[in-house]
């Protein structure tokens, strides 16, 4: 890891879990109260970025903790920022599932980064990890604002408490991690490998956790997120972009898994949330085919890109290039890693 401290050039983008294709569709195909719920969920993120704009963006330098901190904080149903402590490190669990939630995945966070990567906390030195929970009214989202992770509890009908998928925890602190190695610009294709490094570590962490090989794993992001009452397994599939869900409110999962189907429009910062699918199925394709634990090998190609290779504007190709030299680096050119890396890029269109 390279010797350096929130890379980003501020302000740093607020990274939320549900893109803003899912809210637009409720916005439209919602019933009367979905829509309002939804109207509501743009107007309080707006006001948050807005406040945030207001003071320069900037992400306020906080004493490392370099040790396992975790803080949790509740808004009480509203929008200022952190909100009242509930629990800190070492405190017994509380009668309330989602601090309790936010207080386990970050600590699973943590202690990924720490044991596998030697990494100290998100941001390489000790960065604390505090977290803010009931943010907002039915609040359908949960985000990095650069500083803390924020959690919604969802409005009950299409989406639960944004605590509850573990790897949406792991994933919105690896844009942590992002920000202060190779600071991916938040459009385009660097943003789509922003969007999609977090979902590889988000899926690892998870795997970790329940002890999962590549080929049990069920390379799902949000996998219980949404209610009984959408058309839906999850936000979004790693093994097969593009059928997570297909709901006539929530709209039909757009993700791509190939190249031949990139979304080109302007629409998500250039479609950051949707053409991470295909960075997506490319890892997932190495690690099956590597077999094992994806985190030893696959994931440690991917981390070593991030945090060494990459730069803030590299785009598929690059990162295709650079994961199969650091395939090569550490298991020899024209290894099975090796193979299984540049068969992936392949298969999804990245190379040919």
């Amino acid at each position: 890891m390279k010797n350096r401290r929130n890379r980003c050039q501020f302000p740093c983008p607020i990274c939320h879990i549900v893109p803003p294709h899912v809210t637009d569709r409720i916005i439209i195909n919602g019933n009367e109260t979905q829509r309002e719920w939804a109207l509501q969920n743009l107007r309080t993120s707006e006001q948050f970025r807005g406040r945030r704009d207001a003071v320069g963006g900037i992400t306020p330098l906080m004493t490392p903790a370099n040790e396992k901190r975790r803080t949790i904080y509740t808004a009480a149903n509203q929008t200022e920022l952190p909100g009242k402590i509930v629990r800190g490190e070492t405190d017994a669990a509380t009668n309330d599932v989602a601090v309790n939630e936010a207080y386990e995945g970050s600590g699973a966070t943590y202690d990924f980064f720490k044991d596998i990567f030697q990494r100290n906390s998100i941001d390489g030195f000790g960065m604390r990890l505090d977290s803010t929970v009931h943010y907002g009214q039915r609040y359908n989202n949960a985000f990095w604002n650069g500083s803390q992770m924020v959690y919604g509890d969802g409005d009950g009908e299409l989406f639960n408490r944004f605590t509850i998928s573990i790897d949406v925890i792991g994933h919105e602190l690896t844009h942590g991690v992002t920000q202060n190695e190779a600071a991916l610009i938040y459009r385009g294709q660097s943003g789509a490998l922003n969007e999609s490094f977090s979902d590889v570590f988000g899926s690892l962490i998870k795997q970790k956790v329940l002890n999962q090989t590549a080929d049990q794993a069920d390379w799902l992001i949000g996998e219980g997120l949404l209610t009984s009452k959408v058309n839906g397994k999850a936000l979004r599939s790693m093994k097969a972009p593009g059928t997570a869900y297909d709901d006539k409110v929530l709209g039909k999962d757009p993700q791509p898994a190939e190249m031949k189907n990139l979304y080109t429009g302007t629409a998500d910062n250039g479609g950051v949330h949707i053409n991470s699918g295909i960075p997506n199925r490319a890892f997932y394709l190495t690690a099956t085919a590597i077999g094992g634990y994806a985190w030893e090998k696959a994931g440690k190609i991917w981390y070593l890109a991030l945090t060494e290779r990459l730069r803030p504007s590299s785009n598929f190709r690059t990162t295709a290039r650079v994961t199969s030299m650091i395939a090569a680096e550490l298991y020899g050119a024209n290894s099975n890693e090796q193979k299984a890396v540049q068969n992936a890029w392949k298969t999804v269109g990245v190379t040919t």
